[in-house]
């Protein structure tokens, strides 16, 4: 723990996750693997799992004492304590982060293998293990703008004195989070600068307006099983809602 903050990696399946393998990752307090991210290594505190995920895909027990998997029944009332699924967009990479900021209250959340850019040459991986689905970019009205949905987690973050931060060494991400070495950890000014300048990010009048917005279209549904009421949810709406978020982060 750096410099007495609380860091916590998440951990996705981009093909650049498997830079964590040479990374020393006791500079973390936690480390939460999503989905199957565990076998990248076995450094890992969490792993956040959705239901649908093949149980062969599970880390094999017993797992060891410090390790927890995290399903719907714990990642869903995190989820709806930050406004629910709908406008947090259902992806597993925005789930996995709302669960890391609600329950275990980082200082700092980093990001790496999460940037959902997909390759698409012949022959090249989408996902560290080979080819996978591209979750993020299935047609839901909840994922209408990726790079939205990014500044609406970085502002709930912001409003828990969290900074987000993104470890990849990608040209490219759908995460509008500030970039940052592995190296930067190492230095004591720089993490806590790192927690400051979240606050010069946004607009906090947009975000007040955005949430109200929100609020006011009351799309929640308990249960996290949005897709069962997705005819529900006006598209044009919920799209209004994103461009609010990037204005947010742009007027800021």
């Amino acid at each position: 723990m750096a410099n007495g903050l609380k860091i916590v990696l998440v951990l996705g399946s981009a093909p650049d996750a498997v830079l964590a393998k040479n990374w020393d990752l006791s500079v973390f307090t936690s480390r939460v693997a999503i989905n199957n991210a565990w076998q990248i290594t076995p450094d890992w505190d969490y792993l956040v799992y959705p239901e649908d995920l093949a149980l062969d895909r599970l880390p094999p027990e017993p797992l060891l004492p410090h390790q927890r998997l995290i399903d719907a029944s714990e990642f869903v009332p995190q989820q709806n304590s930050f406004g629910g699924f709908v406008y947090a967009g259902g992806t597993m990479a925005f789930t996995t982060g709302y669960w890391a900021l609600g329950a275990l209250k980082p200082d700092i959340l980093a990001f790496l293998g999460c940037d959902m850019v997909y390759a698409t040459g012949a022959g090249e991986a989408s996902h560290f293990y080979g080819q996978g689905t591209p979750d993020p970019l299935r047609v839901d009205v909840t994922l209408q703008s990726l790079e939205a949905k990014s500044v609406r987690f970085l502002s709930f973050a912001h409003s828990q004195n969290c900074a987000v931060v993104n470890l990849s060494k990608l040209p490219e991400s759908r995460l509008l989070f500030p970039r940052v070495s592995m190296a930067e950890f190492a230095t004591q000014s720089l993490c806590q600068d790192m927690v400051n300048r979240q606050s010069q990010l946004f607009d906090r009048s947009v975000v007040t307006r955005v949430l109200q917005v929100e609020q006011d279209l009351g799309y929640m549904v308990p249960s996290g099983r949005y897709w069962e009421r997705a005819a529900e949810f006006d598209k044009t709406k919920l799209s209004e809602i994103d461009h609010m978020w990037l204005q947010a982060m742009q007027a800021g």
